[in-house]
Order: C-alpha cells, then structure tokens, then sequence
C-alpha cells in the first residue's frame, strides 16, 4: 500500500461570517467543527453504503495551525487516510486556502460494535475503501 497524495479527495468547505474570533480570524474550535464536517462526508462518500453501520467514534485529534484562515470563498480540506490498523485508522486533513496550507491535522477513528459502545474490528469492504485513499503522512 504506497502513499499517493493524489489520491486525498478535495471537500470544499464553506465559512460562515460568525466562525471569525476577534482578531478576524476562523476561530480554532470551529475548524475543529469543520474538520468532522469534511470527514463525515467523505466516509459518507454521498452513496448508498454500509461502511460503519454502528458509527465511528473520535479517539484522537491533532491539528498544527500553521497560518490564519480567513473569512472567505476559497476553502477547502484534502483528506484521506494515513493509517489502517485491526480496530482504528487515521485520516489526515489539511486545509488550504488560496493554494496556501492553513492548519494539518490527523483524526484517530474507532468503529463501533452493534452495542454502539464497543470498538470492533474493520470489515474487509471498509479497510479496501480506506486503502483506496491512502495518502502521505506528515513529513
């Protein structure tokens, strides 16, 4: 499984005039928000399918903010996974704004069990879907 960056799918993302901070700037927490927004469509790929019936559940964030986002048309997150493990793969978000790289991120995603409480192991149709997108890693 080789690493292809063109394989991250483009979300564009739109800003609302209210996720600025005081300083003009898309306030921190709200990219946050907006980095579930883009991984939720992404995984539900806007198809008909039965990847993670149960749901998933977040197990980790991370996120460098590397320059300001601002209020503004040209948005959007590349994304797609870093990691396939037997219980959690990671998906990688970078957002770019004018060409420009503003914040990269990574999300650690559980499936759930049918009891909607307990992790569960991948199924072999979604690790082929996640293999399907995987992209570099950070540097």
């Amino acid at each position: 499984m080789m690493p292809d960056p063109d394989r991250a799918v483009a979300v564009a993302m739109e800003l609302r005039w209210s996720d600025q901070d005081a300083l003009g700037h898309v306030n921190n927490a709200r990219i946050i928000t907006l980095m579930e927004e883009a991984r939720i469509r992404w995984m539900r790929g806007g198809e008909s399918n039965k990847r993670f019936g149960f749901g998933t559940v977040v197990a980790s964030l991370q996120v460098d903010y590397l320059r300001p986002l601002h209020y503004g048309p040209d948005f959007l997150i590349r994304l797609g996974t870093v990691r396939i493990g037997t219980k959690s793969f990671t998906v990688r978000l970078v957002g770019m704004q004018h060409g420009v790289k503003v914040f990269d991120g990574t999300t650690v995603m559980v499936p759930l069990a049918e009891d909607g409480v307990s992790s569960r192991a991948l199924d072999q149709d979604e690790r082929s879907w996640l293999e399907d997108s995987v992209v570099s890693a950070k540097a």
